[in-house]
């Protein structure tokens, strides 16, 4: 089949797939102004419910897993998951976002001027990563729900925990999805890019022990963990193992993010703790950029030794926040999502992540994801924005997909 057909007899455009830009606007906007950092997604939970019941979902189509209860912070609730029953046949479709957002954006006043929105609160981000894709996938079931769409099987699961190590998609009770061919997870960026492949991440919590002493009266008794921890940071960055890391034709990153440690001047510190990251599209690679971490570490430890000899220890905790993965060129749900994006009249493009996605996890677990964007910029900080036309087009795309109106890519 051509990777750029459209349903027969259909010219692209807007009108094949028409969506209520209004209410689009207004959900976006209501989700976006709900506090819900991870971890307290509850209030999103709520409101998503609400309109999901209103629209005509029945209460055994919608259920919260208990993912919360393994994830290390335990949060207000668990994914929320709607599950409907094809009206016509084919393999079952899920539709995914995640519904927490970074501390910063607590406090979002989203407010449109021309075709954008952003916080008027000056102080917060807008939360658009990732309540535009929380409202995409809302959206999508809402049409469904009301106008009586045909469609496949469909699942809809909004995860929590995202923003802190992909803990939703990490955890979510795989049974409770009714086993779904493919899945389409919308997150941040253009709503025509395609992500089909994104970096594995390890993250590291260091402790660097060293022996206190005081710091004006006998400094040659104490062994500085900030020293050590100093010597170690230096020397990875010295060597090209910290930051962008570039070793023959392997890529990565590593990041020293968090060093706390010290209670006053006139003590010569004992402790440092310290959480850093790997990443890397090369398992094996990563891997040897902990181990020159763990290595540079170590060695600072014997190099600073008080007047008698002694010097401090290191001890590392680390884990795999997610394993780096990359569909194939031909996977349905790259197609499907390729069609879906060309009925729009406009040409797809596709992209490799250095961040980590809840697709990690869905791929990692057997279900090929490709993530699309819903139109935000700067996400993280206060200038974040949300282009609405960009948005708009999320919205339609999902709604094609989600009905598999031409059937390309059906993953059978």
């Amino acid at each position: 089949m051509s990777r750029k057909s459209t349903a027969k007899n259909e010219r692209p455009g807007k009108h094949l797939f028409p969506i209520d830009s209004k209410q689009a606007l207004e959900l976006v906007m209501a989700l976006m102004a709900i506090p819900g950092k991870s971890g307290e997604e509850q209030g999103v939970v709520d409101f998503i419910t609400r309109h999901l019941l209103a629209a005509g979902a029945k209460r055994d189509q919608l259920e919260t897993d208990s993912a919360h209860h393994h994830t290390p912070l335990k949060g207000q609730t668990g994914n929320l998951i709607l599950k409907l029953p094809g009206t016509k046949p084919g393999p079952r479709r899920m539709l995914t976002a995640h519904m927490d957002t970074v501390p910063i954006c607590v406090g979002s006043q989203p407010v449109k001027k021309g075709d954008v929105v952003r916080s008027a609160n000056p102080q917060t981000g807008l939360g658009a990563d990732d309540r535009a894709g929380a409202a995409t996938i809302l959206m999508t079931a809402l049409e469904i729900l009301r106008k009586k769409l045909p469609h496949p099987p469909l699942t809809f699961c909004w995860f929590i925990q995202e923003e802190i190590g992909l803990y939703g998609a990490r955890f979510v009770q795989k049974s409770k999805l009714g086993s779904p061919k493919m899945a389409f997870n919308w997150d941040g960026g253009s709503a025509i890019k395609l992500t089909t492949g994104a970096t594995g991440g390890y993250r590291m919590h260091i402790n660097v022990r060293g022996l206190a002493s005081h710091a004006g009266v006998s400094p040659e008794k104490g062994v500085s963990a900030i020293a050590i921890a100093s010597l170690a940071i230096a020397k990875l960055v010295r060597e090209g193992w910290h930051g962008d890391i570039r070793k023959g034709n392997k890529r990565g990153t590593s990041n020293v993010g968090i060093v706390r440690g010290g209670d006053a001047t006139n003590v010569v510190t004992d402790h440092v703790y310290l959480k850093a990251e790997a990443r890397s599209h090369d398992p094996a690679f990563r891997e040897l950029i902990v181990q020159h971490i763990e290595k540079a570490f170590r060695e600072a430890c014997t190099t600073v030794r008080n007047v008698d000899g002694v010097h401090g220890n290191v001890e590392f905790e680390g884990q795999l926040d997610y394993e780096a993965f990359r569909l194939a060129d031909d996977e349905p749900c790259v197609l499907a999502a390729e069609s879906a994006v060309r009925a729009l009249g406009k040409e797809p493009f596709r992209a490799i992540s250095n961040g980590g996605l809840d697709a990690n996890w869905l791929s990692s677990r057997g279900i090929p994801t490709v993530s699309l964007g819903c139109g935000q910029s700067d996400p993280h900080t206060i200038k974040e924005s949300l282009k609405l036309e960009d948005f708009y087009d999320a919205c339609r795309i999902a709604l094609r997909l989600a009905i598999d109106a031409d059937g390309e890519g059906d993953g059978t």
